[in-house]
């Protein structure tokens, strides 16, 4: 048996009960890179096999003496290459960074190998996190290991498809408007996007610093509950994190949801959303109902003016926080320029792809002088009217039920040629965001194409565990396997 395809729970299981290795598990692992990742390339940076079984090795030693026996001690993963890796490329899947290496480790990584994961490689992603395809990576598009004519999702793309294609058990990814769960979505996966503020963004390249949130993409919900109760953490040098005490997530496993109230809003049902799609969801709702659970239709109002808001505001903190990308401390430098302005700006124009480029100047636009108060403040004023009506629907609902995208994966190509369709994609994503909420994209069905379909759930702010129990119980009924690796077929 592939032990990839084991989930990361049940690997680092058999690991502890001496079953197997860790050597053995991250040779696998690697193994199963080498096989796969030319037809899919959900990688950039691959880790030289010698340094990690040497990680591998010294993590067996601290799994014997009983020093590691966390769930996650030995299990192999991914990061997505927007999250900083000691010694080991960050590329943000940009030109422009195409040859930095830190010399420090974002937080979330720092947490998940102290816990004894073993890091294989760097996740190919959007470049800077701009897109919802993996297409506008400098290195390469990657490809849906259910069909590799049709997009992964994004930008999270590379670490979802690493996990759907069984290269690893678990993978890091970043959500800003909806970058975990789309991409779970597309390739019939599980992501979370913790509340804002739960793990630290030290180490995450910023691409809109109010609504970055890093996050786990696994095989199912305990996978990511394992990654969540490792990295939900305080730490001082992310001004924005916050302590939190509540981090016991896997209490939340648990199949009995009787009682649970739970929201569908009527405004994300409405024209655009493909027929599949809304039967799988509406599916997945009367399961719940099923089970239980107290589901009630309700309106939740402004959810179409989220979008505007969501790229207003990102593409505004954008233009700010890549200023710092031009040539003088790090990354790519032009060889072409004559004086220092002239510098700047060919490192920029050559370093940068053209969705970033659209995104920063956008983001400048709505920054300017005359425009300022007509677009950004404007924003974020929607930003917080959007806050308050989520707070409204808590006060009724435990959680909130609909679509992660309003179809399923489309064809290479398809989303370029037309930016406006792309960001309209994000409609059931991007208030989650805005709103610093927890959500979670799981697989609740296919489409007539065979193509996965993600329900997702969303909680109140530091109610994970609302919606890992809704999550955890829905899992738990579904009568067929989720696995491209599988054929996709039903068990």
């Amino acid at each position: 048996m592939n032990l990839m395809d084991l989930t990361a729970v049940k690997l680092g299981k058999k690991i502890k009960e001496k079953q197997i290795s860790v050597a053995e598990a991250v040779s696998d692992c690697l193994e199963q890179i080498r096989e796969k990742d030319g037809d899919i390339n959900a990688f950039i940076t691959k880790a030289e096999e010698s340094a990690v079984l040497k990680r591998a090795g010294e993590v067996q030693k601290l799994i014997d003496d009983g020093t590691l026996a966390g769930p996650l001690a030995g299990v192999p993963f991914a990061v997505k290459d927007n999250i900083c890796t000691n010694g080991m490329l960050t590329t943000c899947g940009s030109k422009i960074l195409s040859n930095f290496i830190p010399t420090y480790s974002a937080t979330a990584v720092e947490r998940l190998e102290e816990a004894g994961a073993v890091i294989v490689g760097k996740a190919n992603m959007d470049e800077f996190a701009m897109g919802s395809t993996t297409e506008t990576s400098y290195f390469g598009v990657t490809k849906n290991p259910w069909d590799t004519e049709r997009v992964p999702g994004g930008s999270s793309g590379g670490s979802a498809a690493a996990v759907a294609s069984h290269q690893v058990p678990f993978a890091l990814g970043s959500d800003t408007g909806g970058s975990i769960r789309q991409p779970a979505s597309f390739c019939g996966v599980t992501g979370i996007k913790p509340t804002y503020g739960s793990i630290s963004r030290f180490g995450l390249t910023a691409y809109a610093s109010s609504l970055d949130q890093i996050g786990p993409i696994a095989k199912d919900v305990a996978d990511c509950v394992a990654v969540l109760e490792t990295i939900v953490s305080y730490d001082k040098k992310d001004s924005t994190s916050y302590r939190r005490e509540d981090t016991d997530f896997s209490t939340a496993l648990e199949e009995n949801i009787k009682g649970l109230r739970i929201g569908v809003p009527n405004d994300y049902f409405g024209d655009g959303l493909d027929p599949d799609v809304k039967k799988a969801v509406m599916g997945a709702a009367d399961k719940f109902k099923s089970m239980g659970a107290v589901v009630e239709h309700f309106d939740l109002k402004l959810a179409e003016y989220a979008v505007p808001a969501y790229y207003t505001i990102a593409s505004a903190e954008a233009s700010s926080n890549l200023a710092r990308f031009d040539g003088v401390k790090y990354g790519y430098r032009t060889k072409d320029y004559e004086e220092l302005h002239g510098m700047y700006k060919r490192t920029r124009s050559e370093g940068f792809g053209t969705e970033v480029k659209r995104r920063i100047m956008l983001g400048s636009f709505v920054l300017s002088s005359g425009y300022y108060d007509a677009y950004y403040i404007k924003a974020l004023k929607t930003k917080s009217l959007i806050k308050r009506e989520f707070d409204k629907a808590f006060k009724k609902y435990d959680v909130i039920l609909g679509p992660v995208a309003p179809a399923t994966a489309p064809k290479l190509g398809e989303s370029l040629t037309d930016p406006m369709k792309m960001y309209l994609g994000d409609i059931y994503t991007v208030a989650a965001n805005l709103a610093g909420l927890p959500a979670i994209s799981i697989p609740c069905g296919k489409d007539c194409k065979g193509l996965p379909i993600g329900l997702q759930l969303t909680g109140d702010c530091f109610k994970e565990k609302s919606i890992i129990k809704a999550a955890f119980a829905f899992e738990k009924t579904r009568e067929y396997e989720m696995s491209p690796v599988a054929g996709g077929k039903e068990a």
